[in-house]
């Protein structure tokens, strides 16, 4: 799986980060992906940050 953040959407609150540290990272008040493609291990806590966005910033592609 590919992951996005969209840049002009996030806030920076850190949702992401604090739900899937190994993939997210918050840099400049913006999140970044730290890993992509992103490993299977880490797919699942990562669709539950991308779930928990606030601003539905986060987006993936299989």
């Amino acid at each position: 799986m590919i992951f996005k953040v969209e840049q002009d959407t996030c806030v920076g609150c850190g949702a992401c980060e604090s739900t899937c540290p190994e993939v997210f990272e918050v840099i400049d008040d913006k999140s970044q992906v730290k890993l992509n493609p992103v490993p299977k291990e880490f797919q699942s806590p990562a669709l539950s940050a991308e779930d928990g966005c606030p601003v539905l910033a986060i987006s993936h592609q299989e």
